[in-house]
């Protein structure tokens, strides 16, 4: 009767700062470890076809360049599944004239790949060519646009994607159907799973959970305002996770003292959920508080989330599925098919498409960020300009913005207020159908941690790999 609609892990992340993304405890995918690492092949597939385009292009200018390709003009970077910050700008075609055309480039984060989103948001494989034919990759002496559909590549990039753009599906624990499909970031990218495998589960299953990505001012505002207008999906409920741990941090206290009770900093983060159950207002969505329990939470603590949460016109519950499996969300389960059993998708957008992308911005950032102003740079300006020049004006907005906080800003915590949100650049992806501002020192390349997660990686003589939780 149910079935789950997740993302695939991300190589970077799992050797990074996170480790594995396939659950823990009672609460998992299995095959956890292929999951984790190179699964059915789809990151490998979507990082073979994003760079397979830049060497398509970097070719078409070696060989004459008959579109008359500017190459300093050139937005398409090419993709690794890995965080390498030596990446994140690079000079290619080096070594005299048979190495190529010289020109700065740079790596992005496969995730963070504009295929990635179009294999996301394709309906079908025909829709999945027509977006790369309207991907964007740089624009001519004479400052003319040129997308993929000019250079004729199109149905090359397709043909790599044939096999990555059907669903997977797993299994949880318990043997819940789990279709793992598409791995974009909630910060950098649209921050949830691809159309089709949502689809499928809604075809196989009475009640179908899917996710997005990090805060709901992240992968739930694109979401509701991207993916459910290209997938055709209205929602009935959300499930808004918290967990003490992350208020006592939005209360101020340090990461290493986050096992330890503190009522008084989880009262004072409480304005940080908060601001998210007001987001959920302004969508007109229906739902309920999931409080994820950690050993370390005491009952008074767990207890004042709670209360909060119904003070505010929320129900909400108290989940360890890490300890208990599915028995540990029971109460969770019923209040959330009592909350949606007539039936009725209230899912309200947050801005007209047809509006202004500034104005698309700047919504974005006042009611569900809490800004009070938004500062455009100089060559966010001239984004803008080309934006409306080349008619992208009317596409919706996958704003790139830190995890860490409300604001652009990752050491502002809790419910932050008076904030300004600069938008230092805004990136074109015509393909997949939106427009990305870039805020503040948000990266779509990471970088490894000081102890990466790959320290505690390793594989046994018989083929048995550990440390991937």
């Amino acid at each position: 009767k149910t079935s789950v609609a997740i993302r695939e892990p991300s190589l970077g992340p799992v050797f990074g700062i996170k480790g594995g993304a396939a659950g823990g405890g009672y609460s998992q995918v299995l095959p956890m470890e292929d999951i984790n690492l190179h699964f059915t092949g789809d990151m490998h597939a979507v990082t073979a076809a994003n760079n397979n385009l830049a060497a398509l292009i970097d070719n078409h200018i070696y060989n004459g360049n008959k579109l008359r390709i500017n190459p300093r003009t050139i937005t398409w970077r090419r993709v690794m599944d890995v965080n390498d910050r030596s990446l994140r700008n690079i000079v290619i075609g080096l070594g005299g004239k048979k190495q190529g055309v010289p020109r700065e480039d740079g790596f992005d984060i496969t995730p963070a790949s504009e295929i990635m989103a179009i294999l996301c948001l394709s309906n079908n494989l025909h829709e999945l060519k027509e977006k790369i034919s309207n991907i964007t990759v740089g624009f001519t002496y004479d400052n003319e646009i040129i997308k993929v559909s000019d250079l004729g590549f199109q149905g090359a990039i397709a043909a790599l994607l044939k096999d990555a753009l059907k669903p997977n599906i797993v299994q949880t624990l318990e043997n819940t159907p789990a279709f793992v499909h598409g791995g974009p970031f909630a910060n950098i990218a649209q921050g949830t799973n691809s159309i089709l495998a949502t689809k499928t589960a809604l075809k196989l299953s009475d009640y179908v959970v899917t996710e997005a990505g990090f805060g709901f001012d992240l992968g739930a505002e694109k979401f509701f305002d991207i993916v459910c207008k290209y997938g055709k999906f209205c929602p009935q409920a959300v499930v808004l996770v918290a967990t003490v741990r992350a208020l006592k941090h939005h209360g101020g206290v340090k990461l290493r003292d986050l096992d330890k009770p503190n009522l008084e900093a989880v009262e004072k983060g409480l304005a940080n959920l908060g601001k998210h159950l007001d987001s959920i207002r302004k969508f007109g969505m229906r739902s309920v508080v999931a409080i994820n329990k950690f050993a370390s939470d005491t009952s008074e603590e767990l207890e004042l989330v709670e209360e909060y949460a119904k003070q505010n016109g929320f129900d909400a519950a108290v989940v360890d599925f890490w300890a208990k499996g599915g028995e540990g969300g029971l109460q969770l389960a019923e209040k959330t098919i009592k909350l949606i059993e007539d039936g009725k998708c209230n899912l309200k957008p947050l801005y007209n498409w047809e509006s202004g992308a500034k104005e698309k911005i700047a919504t974005i950032a006042k009611e569900i960020y809490g800004a009070e102003a938004i500062d455009f740079t100089s060559q966010a300006n001239k984004d803008l300009r080309r934006i409306k020049k080349y008619g992208f004006e009317k596409l919706p907005i996958c704003m790139a913005k830190t995890q860490k906080s409300l604001s652009d800003n990752p050491k502002l915590l809790g419910r932050p207020k008076d904030f300004l949100v600069t938008v230092r650049q805004i990136v074109v992806s015509s393909g997949a159908g939106f427009i990305i501002p870039i805020t503040g020192n948000i990266l779509r390349m990471p970088g490894l941690p000081k102890k990466p997660s790959a320290m505690d990686i390793d594989v046994d003589e018989n083929g048995n790999i550990s440390g991937l939780f």
